[in-house]
């Protein structure tokens, strides 16, 4: 009750007068202050958030904009908060980073929205040739040799008691990859990785570390069998979700 009271009152009084007290004492917006203070993923979801829950109409659609019209919307800001580019120039540069991160993460659950809704389809040649092509890269590439054939499926095996289904692993970490990218738990990681767009191609990567990860957590938790897989799945969720809680995160492949 008494949180939700504070976000009332400082949503709708003591921030709007903080801004404007801070204003008079530094001579810049808040948008300013954020790009003077905070860099990388910070300054991104600083600004987001800025931009969100500003009363001005012109900062609130600025993360709505379409990828097109980022230079028009940075120079829309500047002009509402009267801000001289000869005086700070950096902020123009810095504000439009912002912006396409912004609107490339939304972008990118929307492209990733549309493949998760489109069904396999055996008579479209580019479904086949995908299959196909992973059925052949886990059978016969040298560097998948640790993978073995259990009826008929790929599994990785490393002794019969730690034997898992790359297949049914597959799905799980792709049900995982986008339900954090849904939850916007991708955000740090992004905005951190990515200086610009966030692309599908960047969305594939995260999806390339879950599965190399999970392989080493797998082995390295030493389950009594598979029948634990559930239980072992949602330990390594929940280790990955806190490691995108920091701020500074940027997840890579180190192998």
């Amino acid at each position: 009750m008494f949180i939700s009271l504070w976000e009332f009152f400082y949503g709708h009084f003591f921030r709007f007068w903080m801004k404007w007290l801070l204003r008079q004492m530094t001579g810049k917006c808040e948008l300013q202050r954020i790009f003077d203070t905070y860099v990388g993923a910070q300054r991104t979801h600083r600004i987001e958030n800025s931009l969100t829950y500003s009363k001005n109409k012109v900062l609130q659609k600025a993360t709505r904009v379409v990828q097109s019209e980022v230079d028009k919307c940075v120079d829309d800001i500047m002009k509402e908060k009267n801000i001289n580019p000869e005086k700070d120039a950096s902020f123009k540069i810095c504000m439009k980073m912002c912006l396409l991160q912004i609107t490339g993460y939304k972008q990118l659950y929307l492209d990733v929205e549309s493949v998760r809704k489109r069904p396999y389809d055996s008579d479209n040649l580019q479904h086949e040739e995908l299959l196909m092509k992973w059925f052949y890269t886990v059978a016969l590439t040298t560097s998948l040799r640790p993978y073995h054939w259990h009826n008929q499926t790929p599994c990785r095996i490393h002794g019969e008691r730690l034997m898992y289904s790359y297949a049914i692993v597959g799905i799980n970490l792709t049900e995982m990859a986008y339900s954090l990218l849904k939850s916007e738990a991708l955000k740090f990681h992004l905005y951190n990785f990515v200086p610009g767009i966030p692309t599908m191609e960047h969305f594939h990567q995260f999806y390339c570390y879950l599965v190399y990860e999970f392989d080493k957590f797998w082995f390295e938790e030493e389950p009594e069998s598979i029948m634990y897989f559930n239980l072992y799945r949602e330990k390594f969720h929940e280790k990955i979700k806190g490691l995108l809680l920091d701020c500074n995160v940027a997840l890579t492949l180190k192998v």
